[in-house]
């Protein structure tokens, strides 16, 4: 492990630089395809189109993520939402699996919240659960994509994912970030680890075990 004094303190400036030339060309280009997914996803879910939740983002400061929403609004006799599995549409499902939801994330991108490559930003109530080691996936911008997502996904444990981000934390260079965004590409391409097996999401993180 290298020593905390060499960990990542500030977001470096060719990181940043980066991430604002691709995420201003990505948001130009797509430009046509992200109003067409917003009118397919206003005519398949309704209002709001775009789903925002609060999520920890560099050194724990809380941010709002931007994605296309990928479920309905379906609730049950008593106004309680369905499950996840009952209320993610089949257009919703697509999104998933083409990672076409994320394409809001170039928003948080170009605002600086987040970087194109970094660990997922994930809910503002698993801060508490982290160990110490764990909390340090947040010495680094989180990313659209990152060394977890390239590595296994959701077919990975909670504990190998937050291993495999400390890991990018005490490793990053320019180049690792060219190396997992190619990763990324092919990642995408072959729709692997979308989901675990027979769930739309990962199970909630409760906090990994004490170490014996």
């Amino acid at each position: 492990m290298l020593d905390p004094q060499s960990r990542i303190v500030r977001v470096p400036a060719s990181k940043r630089i980066f991430d604002l030339l691709i995420s201003s060309l990505g948001l130009i280009l797509t430009s046509p395809l992200l109003a067409a997914l917003a009118v397919l996803v206003r005519s398949a879910h309704g209002q709001p189109v775009i789903f925002r939740q609060p999520r920890p983002g560099f050194k724990g400061k809380i941010f709002t993520l931007y994605k296309f929403r990928s479920m309905s609004n379906e609730r049950d006799g008593s106004g309680t939402p369905l499950p996840d599995t009952q209320r993610l549409t089949r257009l919703g499902r697509f999104l998933r699996i083409t990672s076409l939801d994320e394409l809001p994330e170039l928003f948080n991108v170009l605002r600086g919240e987040m970087s194109l490559v970094g660990p997922r930003p994930l809910l503002v109530e698993y801060l508490p659960r982290y160990s110490v080691e764990q909390h340090r996936r947040h010495d680094v911008l989180p990313g659209i994509t990152g060394w977890a997502q390239v590595n296994g996904r959701n077919a990975l444990t909670w504990e190998e994912k937050f291993a495999l981000d400390v890991w990018y934390v005490d490793h990053w260079s320019f180049g690792l970030d060219i190396k997992i965004l190619w990763m990324t590409i092919g990642q995408v391409l072959q729709r692997r680890n979308i989901t675990p097996p027979g769930q739309t999401s990962m199970d909630e993180f409760q906090g990994s075990p004490p170490v014996v």
